[in-house]
């Protein structure tokens, strides 16, 4: 049978690709396909303790049995109430803030909460050139849409937004925004906070850090949670790091 491997961020490096197709036997489970892969590409042997496991989006355990035309991502530790639609999207390009904010505000929404996450100019003591952004599209565009989901379930006319960018973005602009609005300021700031947060443990985006000396890497520094992606269990220009989100 033949199956679709995607390999994110640092488990890409790893494999030296981020997408393959692999012939597997019939009956192969999770483990057999770890064990394909700590043969055939070493360097992948040392992340297993971080990484999960997803099949067809959904996190598994090294038991799941493989079908042929599955689809198998390596994921490493990351970055509707009333009928009105969920508004969580990714773009490849500039954020139009205004547009977000526009989705929550409502008459009856007092209240308005906006975050911008931005690039930072530097980390670690190291100057920062620009941020790139790669993402499971499948599984965080569904994880983004849960967290807005329980967001507006939790609070009375309370709206939310997320919106996150992907691909590079430079010093100074914007790779994420969350909007809320309710009626009252104290549901909003709290919708905010944890949506951000949410954000930050359960959506499988990663970044990577371009600095100016040349160098470059993933910071990937919190594993994925259970409440949306559960978490199981260098080249010479790449430093291992990671966190996902400004």
């Amino acid at each position: 049978m033949k199956i679709r491997l995607l390999a994110f961020a640092s488990a890409g490096d790893a494999l030296g690709a981020t997408e393959i197709e692999m012939e597997m036997a019939d009956g192969s489970r999770v483990a057999d396909l770890r064990m394909r892969l700590d043969r055939d590409h070493p360097k992948i042997v040392p992340l297993w303790t971080r990484l999960a496991v997803a099949v067809d989006g959904r996190i598994v355990s090294p038991e799941e049995a493989l079908r042929d035309g599955a689809e198998v991502a390596l994921l490493p530790p990351v970055s509707g109430g009333s009928g009105e639609p969920l508004h969580a999207e990714l773009v490849d390009g500039t954020i139009d803030t205004e547009r977000v904010v526009a989705a929550v505000s409502g008459p009856g929404r007092g209240a308005v909460v906006i975050f911008l996450g931005t690039v930072r100019d530097h980390h670690a003591g190291r100057s920062v050139e620009k941020l790139t952004y790669s993402a499971y599209r499948l599984m965080a565009l569904e994880g983004l849409r849960r967290i807005v989901a329980d967001l507006e379930a939790a609070a009375p006319d309370t709206r939310a937004a997320i919106v996150h960018r992907l691909g590079e973005v430079s010093v100074g602009e914007p790779s994420v925004v969350i909007a809320v609005a309710s009626p009252h300021r104290a549901a909003a700031y709290e919708a905010s906070r944890t949506a951000l947060e949410r954000l930050k443990a359960e959506i499988p985006i990663w970044k990577r850090e371009h600095y100016a000396d040349g160098g470059a890497a993933w910071r990937e520094e919190e594993p994925l949670t259970q409440t949306g992606v559960n978490s199981s269990s260098k080249t010479p220009a790449l430093e291992h790091q990671v966190d996902r989100v400004p």
